[in-house]
């Protein structure tokens, strides 16, 4: 059965492969601004839901498509990727020393059946008490930017997050316990997704 990823994130894709799949990547190109759910943990699911119905209408053949999206909580608000330089710095200083709960939502879509299963994951990240000057130099590489919360753990924003509590995978986008069982649920065993090795 073929892996569709409806995402454009590389860190995701790096994932699945460093977990022995090999999806295709189709990106969704849907507008996230259009959905008015205030609800953190609907929001992530109903994101990565309409992700993954888009790319699901435009795959030929059989497939599974599986389409992600994070936000992150943070004093009862939904924070998404902040898009600016000015947003990602007032976002920082006010996760400095704190703590969030990024929310994952996932959705695979069966092609041929029509079938889907839609979950979401949460895992509480504890930020570090970072300087104004870290703060700059971070937003300055461009990183934060085009990620939820606008941070990372698997890349320059690693240093400046502490701790976390839950699958260290919902921070960087995908869970993959998460999606083996929706996947089980579905009647796929993950093992038959890895690519052929030799």
């Amino acid at each position: 059965m073929r892996l569709v990823l409806a995402s454009q994130s590389p860190a995701r894709l790096a994932t699945l492969r460093a977990a022995g799949l090999d999806p295709e990547v189709v990106v969704s190109g849907v507008d996230e601004d259009q959905l008015a759910v205030t609800d953190p943990e609907e929001l992530s699911v109903a994101l990565a839901r309409l992700k993954a119905e888009a790319v699901a209408l435009r795959v030929e053949g059989e497939a599974l498509v599986v389409g992600c999206d994070s936000v992150l909580e943070l004093d009862g608000e939904v924070h998404g990727k902040p898009g600016t330089a000015e947003a990602a710095t007032a976002r920082w200083r006010a996760m400095r020393g704190r703590t969030g709960t990024l929310h994952t939502g996932h959705c695979v879509v069966v092609t041929a059946t029509g079938r889907t299963v839609s979950r979401a994951a949460r895992t509480v990240v504890h930020f570090a008490d970072v300087a104004d000057d870290e703060i700059a130099a971070y937003v300055a590489t461009g990183e934060p930017l085009a990620v939820a919360g606008a941070f990372t753990i698997d890349g320059l924003g690693g240093a400046y997050v502490e701790g976390i509590e839950g699958d260290p995978h919902t921070v960087v986008g995908i869970s993959l316990p998460l999606l083996r069982t929706m996947l089980g649920e579905l009647g796929v065993a993950w093992h038959t997704l890895w690519r052929a090795r030799g």
